[in-house]
């Protein structure tokens, strides 16, 4: 497992998380990731009540590392009780930023 980053605006998934839930991972080569790229988190409980979190709308009022902590605080002191969790990314915002971060890596680099 990567280390996780310093920058507490980053989401770290533990690794019971990845364990127990791998679907909700598919296809995902990390375990840490910027909270801004998180359109919202929908935390099913066993008693099969919904927790909405929608990070777009708190991410006007608060910081990327206060919502890391609280996701991460409540998923790591729940995850008994959690039956399933479902991540919507903001790829649109993803893929303009990797194709940014990539552009500028491969100017500096033929430069």
């Amino acid at each position: 497992m990567p280390k996780s980053p310093k920058n507490k605006s980053w989401v770290s998934l533990t690794r019971e998380f990845v364990k127990e839930w791998p679907e909700v991972l598919d296809g995902l080569h990390f375990t840490n990731m910027p909270v801004k790229y998180l359109k919202y988190v929908n935390i099913l409980l066993k008693n099969n009540i919904t927790i909405h979190y929608d990070i777009q709308k708190e991410l006007k009022i608060k910081k990327q590392d206060s919502i890391a902590r609280m996701l991460s605080k409540h998923i790591k002191d729940n995850h008994r009780k959690i039956k399933t969790v479902e991540l919507k990314f903001d790829i649109p915002l993803l893929k303009r930023d990797m194709e940014k971060k990539t552009a500028n890596v491969l100017k500096r680099s033929f430069n």
